[in-house]
Parts: C-alpha cells; structure tokens; sequence
C-alpha cells in the first residue's frame, strides 16, 4: 500500500481497478470488470481469456467477440493478450450523470459453442470536474434598512463528479457586513446563503464586492468561484416569496413538446416596481435546461424537448424569482417522468360561508368540503394545511370531509376579510397538492365608540359676529362600519347667564359644525365651556365627549367715557381755577376715562383738540394732566376754554371730548375783580355782553351791600355791641356752594379746595379767603364732593323767626358767563 500512494493518481487508480478485477468471482455467465474514467484507449480491463478459461491465441480461432446492440461500443478484446481494453475515451459523468454507480453491461459471444457471457464493467469517478457556478458574476441589489439576520440564497455550485470528488464546501471572502451559511436541501446538495451580520448604509458604502468559492473534496481539491457584487439600495426590503417552498409534478413520457406542466408564483410585499417579479432558469450542467422552458414574465414550465423515461426519470429546475431591483429567491422543480399518468387532490366546497360576525364564538363552522384523489393507495392519501397565524383550524371528518372551524374570536377593525388558502397535498412521491381558496368577510358590530382626534379643541369668535357664523368643525372617527360609524353630534345642554345654552350655540347633528345663534358681546362674557357628545347608531349606540373652549375675542365697540371732569346737571359748564402765579408744568386738572373694551381696544391717549389760546396749556398722552406750557402771565384772558379728546388704540379708534373751563385767578374774590376790569371786546357782541356783565355786577353789589348794611342795623340794635362784635367775629362758617355758583364744574372746583369765608359789617372789609390746598392733584370723586356743603348760612343769622333767611348768592355765575 505504500508504494501505491507514492504512485500518481492516475496509475493509482489504473491499478486498484485491475486488482478489483482480479479478486471478483465471476458467476455462472457473468463477468464483473471497473475500470475509472478518463483512461487512455486500449487500457487494460480485464483478462476475459483467463476468466473465460481459454488461452489469449484461442478467442480469434473459437470466435470469441462484442455483442452489440447498436450502440457505441466503449470496450474492445485484445486478440493478443486475451484482454479486455477501452475503445475510446470514456466519460463516467456523460454516460451515468450523477448516479451513485456507473455500470455498463455488453455480452461476449463464443461462436463456436454459441455460448453468450454477460459482461458489466463499473466506471469509477476521478476528480476530474471543478465545482462551476451558472454565473461567475452575480449582482445584488440590497436595501441600507434591512436588518441584520437578513438571507440572500445564492446561485450554488454544481459538480458532475459524485462522491467525495463532488462538491464538499463553499467559502465566502473576509468582510465586515456578510457572512456565509450553507443549508443542506433534502435531496443532499448543498445551498449558500449570504446571511447580512451588519446593518448597511449607503452613504458610506454603495457597493460591496464579495468572492464565493466552491470547493470538492478531490485530491488535488478543484475549485470554482463566482463574484458578488452587492449594490445597497434605499429601498425594497422584500424579496419575492414563492407559494411553495418546492415544486413537485410527475410528467407522462408521452406528454407532447410545448405543453405546460406547471406554473411557479412569487409574489413580492413591496410594490410597484420593487414588486415586479421575473422567474428565471438557472442554467446547471444537465440535461433538465435543455428538456423544459420557463417563461420570465408568466412563471410557466413548458416542454421543449421529448422525455425518455428511459434516459432519465426525473429532472431538477432551479428556479429564481427576482423582483425589479434585483432581490431574488429560488425554489426548485422536481419533474417526476412516469409511464402512467398522475392525479392531484380535488377540492369538492360543500357549503361556505361568505360571511361572519366577529363576534362568534370559537369553533364557528365557516366551510365544509370534501377533498378526493383520482389516484389510488399511497397516492390518494391527502392531508390538509392551513397558512400559520390565522385564526382557523382545520378538522377532520370521515370519508375526507373537512370543516374549516375558528379558533379564537375575530376583529373586524383589524383584519376585514381573509382569503384562506387550504392545501391538499397526497401521498405520492413526489406529492402532488391543490390549494382551494375561502373568502370570508368579517361582519361589524358596535364594538368601537367614536372618538375624537384630541382630548379638548379650543375656538376662537369676535364679538358682535353676525347670526348663524359657523365657529369650528368637530370630527369624530369610529372604525365600524356601517350605521355602526354613522356618528351624530350633540351639545350637552346648561343654562348660561339665565339662558339655555341652545339659545347661544347649535351644532349640526351630521357635520360637527358649530354655528353661533346669538352676537356676543365680549364686555357680558368672554369664555364658554362647552362639551361636545358624539354617539354612532349602533344598537346599543355608544358615545364620548369632549371639551370645547369658546373664547370671545374684544372689538373695539365702546367709546371712551370720561369720570372726570363730568359735565354739570343744570346746563352750565365746569370751572377749574389756575392761580396767576402758576409756574410751567403746573398741574390744572386731570382727565380721568376708561374703556370697557380691553387690550388695545381700552388704551387710551389724551391730546388737547381744541384750546381759546393755544400754547398755554398741555395734556399728558397717557395720564390726562392739564398743565401749563407755560408761566401764566397778567395779558392771559381770565376764562380759558379748552377742548381735550380721549382716544382708544382699536381699530378703527374711538373718541370722546369734554370741555373744560379753566379760570385764571388767586382766588375767587379775584375772579370778580378781573371780571370788573375785563376791557371791552373788539367783537360787538362781546362788548355788550361785558357791558351788560358790568352792569349786573355793579347793581347786585349794591343790592348786596345795602342788604347787608340793613342786617346789621337791625342785628345792632336788639343785641349789646358785645354780642354783635362775637357774631361779627365768627364770620359765616360758608355758604351752600349751590347758593355761591351754579355750575357744577365750579362747585366740584370749590370742594377740591378749603374755604374760608368772613363777612363784617363793612362790606368793603368783607373777604373770601381760598388757601392753596395741599391735594391740589388729588381727583376727589363726585359723591364725595356732593355730599359735603363749606358754604351753609351761619345759624346766628337764622335764630329770629320774623327774619328772611339770608339769600342765596347766585350771581357768580352769571358774571362769569
């Protein structure tokens, strides 16, 4: 044995096939030879002389030769040697393909004795077949968002040698993202996948190129290897799925060239173009891709060429299903030739139901159906199947009845309808199986309340909006179907301000519109709360609510109102008083008003509109004060009128005026003084009128006076002179302002200020005094002011009954007018 191994192969082969030979027992009428493929002709075989026992010389002279019967003869004698050799080269894998042995069987015939001897030779494999690749290129094409686990099936190798010479083991090129698996199929062969280790990114890596190998198990070992170019995609994460995982039909030998056999279908999850799928036929050394034809476009299996069950009785097509941009799976064909004809399971429907509530119990029936074979024995045994992961079993009866029944409850919101697939495959080999197809609707019930897209909608309306403006749409979804999703809508209903809400509000019971019933006014309320109810129409109908917040948005609708000053009930005009000595920025007065809008709406700017003589007085933008522009000088008029507008910021803005009287003077005694001393208009009219001014004050002066000496002499002449002189020393505590004028405006003037008012009986030494006040800035409101009277007749006056009460003096207002 050591001196073989150090033999070449060939020899080393040459050798153990003769010493096979040799040990082999012929039997009666059979001899048994190997010899391995490939030899050069005239190799030796056997010693067919010896085994026939005869001598080399004596074959020719008895007529020893080959019986053939017409087809190419592999083997010839050696008359000299009595052996027998190889004709010709002889080529294991193109006489018994992959068989596991290779045997060919011929006769010897001795003539002489017309005796026939029964030769089989077995042709042993040698390593003489690399592994080769349908395509030493392959190109792929992967989406960056597959996850890593993920398996693209590879184009596998394919060896014509058997044994260990045959294809052993694939190995795939170091890299950082793929990884080689190879599965062991049923039928003994081995089929690579490329399996994704890390996720991909397009961006920093298009293309990636990869190198697959194929090794035998041969000595030397023989190679072959395809190239992987893998283009990484944005998209298409499905590859194309087949219905089957494996194709099996049995074809007669008589069946007639261009007939289909079978049609293969893949169908893709993607869509559009990622979902178009082509089939195509891998091209293997053999004779199945030259015997059968599939279409790209169809997945159709057609004969283009005679079987011969003799030649061989079955035949593998590998076929692959790529989608558009390039991902492909393979599924395999096997085609059973036999010399009868072959049934597959028929699908007999009983009854099936097209419908179903989805709230039926489990065990629901939904079909009956009866499942028969043509066949017989093995052949005709069937069994059903159902896809995983649906909701249905299936159930045996007797004689091959079905009953397709559920196994849990079903949901029509998420899956609506189903098409179940049952498979019926028999018992032959290879199986024959037929799908039959149950659509089945899942029918509604009111098991969803509507509800609405956010917890709680706000809305927005401005005020004094027009009868029936629409505020908001509502939307409520409800996922039944039907008047089950039919949803209608509601207010829920309170009282609002001593009215129903309904009396302010509606809503469309169909859309979910809100319409407003009434014009807001934004100064009575400024937000609504409000709770929506949607209810579908089932039976029973379920509901849900919602909370609206209707928010009135303020439009500049009011016009300012002024507090102060406010204008006088008796027709006069109001009277503030600015002292001679008054310095710049001396404050006169202030403008008080507010706006019941708000916002911008209720701003308010004060600017003086109108004034007897400008640039004498200012009024603040923003606070209403009245002061001087300027030191008051002895040529100012006494009376100043000014005209001050308060204005909002809205849009369009609204205004107001109010007129105010200012009269320059110390005191009031002053203002009767410069009154008297007041020069005569250049207008006519005013002249008059200052004329008849004077006149009216000089005869009042007298009346008062003379009225006033009167008083006293009487008073004199009843009490003691003490008496007289306390009482002349009290003075008058004051007098109503109503008595004193009869302008408003002046006695709100007079009640902002202390008084002090003496009356002697010297009407020349008679005297009003009006001291500075501390609050001259202070705005007292009106009540107050009305509420309290300086000017009261003094009550020493009043105590004799047969006297007049003391005149009321009310001609300071018509001086100063």
């Amino acid at each position: 044995m050591a001196i073989l191994q150090k033999l070449p192969q060939r020899r080393r082969l040459i050798l153990l096939g003769l010493l096979s030979a040799a040990l082999w027992v012929a039997a009666v009428g059979q001899m048994h030879y190997s010899v391995p493929e490939e030899v050069d002709k005239g190799s030796f075989v056997g010693n067919v002389a010896k085994d026939l026992g005869l001598e080399p010389l004596a074959l020719a002279e008895r007529g020893v030769r080959i019986v053939s019967k017409g087809r190419t003869q592999l083997f010839a004698l050696n008359p000299r040697s009595g052996s027998l050799v190889t004709a010709g080269r002889i080529d294991r894998e193109e006489l018994c393909a992959q068989s596991a042995r290779c045997l060919v069987n011929f006769n010897i015939l001795v003539e002489d004795k017309l005796s026939i001897y029964s030769v089989e030779v077995e042709i042993t494999d040698i390593n003489d077949n690399a592994p080769r690749f349908g395509a030493e290129e392959l190109e792929l094409k992967i989406s960056e968002t597959t996850s890593p686990g993920f398996r693209i099936p590879l184009k596998s190798a394919h060896d014509a040698d058997i044994g260990e010479n045959t294809l052993q083991k694939y190995e795939l090129n170091l890299n950082d993202h793929f990884s080689l698996d190879v599965r062991n199929g049923a039928d003994g062969n081995k089929y690579p996948e490329l399996v994704l280790e890390r996720a991909l990114d397009r961006e920093e890596e298009a293309v990636h190129h990869l190198v697959l190998m194929a090794l035998d198990g041969g000595d030397p070992v023989r190679s072959g290897t395809s190239r992987i170019r893998v283009m990484v995609l944005d998209v298409n994460d499905n590859a194309p799925v087949f219905t089957q995982p494996e194709y099996h039909v049995s074809v007669p030998e008589n069946m007639p060239i261009g007939t289909r056999i079978l049609t293969v279908t893949a169908t893709d999850a993607d869509e559009g173009y990622n979902a178009q799928v082509a089939y195509f036929q891998e091209k293997t050394p053999g004779k199945s891709s030259e015997v059968f034809e599939l279409k790209a476009a169809s997945g159709d299996i057609t004969i283009i060429k005679s079987l011969d069950y003799e030649d061989a009785k079955f035949h593998e097509i590998d076929i692959e299903a790529q989608d558009g941009p390039g991902l492909l799976t393979r599924t395999k064909v096997i085609v059973t030739v036999l010399d009868v004809n072959d049934n597959a399971p028929e699908f007999y429907m009983t009854t099936a139901a097209s419908s179903v509530s989805e709230d039926s119990p489990p065990g629901t029936v939904i079909a009956l159906f009866n499942v028969d074979d043509r066949d017989s024995g093995q052949n005709a045994f069937i069994t059903c199947s159902l896809p995983e992961n649906l909701p249905f079993k299936l159930e045996r009866s007797v004689d091959n009845y079905y009953r397709l029944v559920t196994t849990r409850a079903l949901d029509r919101e998420q899956f609506p309808s189903y098409n179940i697939t049952v498979a019926a495959r028999d018992g032959g080999n290879p199986s024959l199986s037929t799908d039959a197809h149950v659509l089945l609707q899942v029918a509604d019930i009111n098991d969803n309340p509507p509800t609405f897209l956010h917890t709680s909608y706000s809305a927005y309306i401005p005020e004094n909006n027009p009868r029936g403006a629409s505020i908001i749409s509502l939307t409520a979804n409800d996922p039944d179907s039907d008047h089950n999703a039919q949803v209608t809508y509601s207010l829920t209903e309170y009282t609002l301000q001593g009215a129903p809400l309904s009396s302010y509000i509606s809503i469309h019971s169909d859309t979910g519109v809100l319409y407003a019933l009434r014009s807001f006014d934004y100064e009575q309320f400024r937000e609504l709360q409000l709770w929506v109810t949607a209810q579908d129409s089932g039976d029973p109908p379920l509901s849900s609510n919602v909370s609206l917040n209707l928010f009135i948005l303020d439009q500049n609708d009011n016009t300012p109102e002024i507090l102060y000053p406010t204008l006088p009930t008796d027709g006069s005009t109001g009277m503030e008083l600015a002292p001679r000595s008054a310095e710049l920025g001396y404050l006169v007065t202030k403008v008080v008003a507010v706006d019941r809008d708000s916002g911008q709406n209720a701003w308010l700017s004060y600017r003086l509109l109108k004034a007897s003589e400008p640039g004498l007085f200012t009024v603040g933008l923003h606070t209403g004060e009245v002061r001087t522009a300027r030191a008051l000088l002895d040529r100012d008029a006494l009376k100043q009128s000014l005209v001050v507008a308060v204005q909002d910021h809205g849009q369009p803005p609204l205004s107001a005026t109010v007129t105010l009287t200012v009269a320059v003077a110390d005191s009031i005694p002053d203002v009767l003084a410069d009154l008297g001393s007041l020069e005569p208009s250049a207008d006519p009219d005013a002249s008059d009128l200052t004329l008849y001014l004077v006149v009216a004050v000089a005869v009042v002066s007298c009346v008062f006076l003379a009225f006033v000496i009167v008083l006293l002499a009487l008073r004199l002449r009843r009490w003691h002179t003490s008496r007289l002189l306390q009482a002349s020393g009290s003075g008058l505590e004051g007098l109503p302002a109503s008595h004193f004028v009869g302008v408003d405006g002046v006695q709100a003037f007079l009640q902002t200020y202390s008084h002090e008012v003496s009356l002697t009986a010297d009407s020349g030494k008679s005297h009003l005094i009006f001291p500075q006040p501390n609050y001259a800035d202070t705005l007292i409101s009106q009540e107050s002011c009305e509420k309290k009277d300086f000017l009261s007749a003094p009550q020493s006056l009043l105590e004799d009954k047969g006297e007049e009460t003391f005149p009321q003096v009310k001609f300071l207002h018509n001086m100063l007018m």
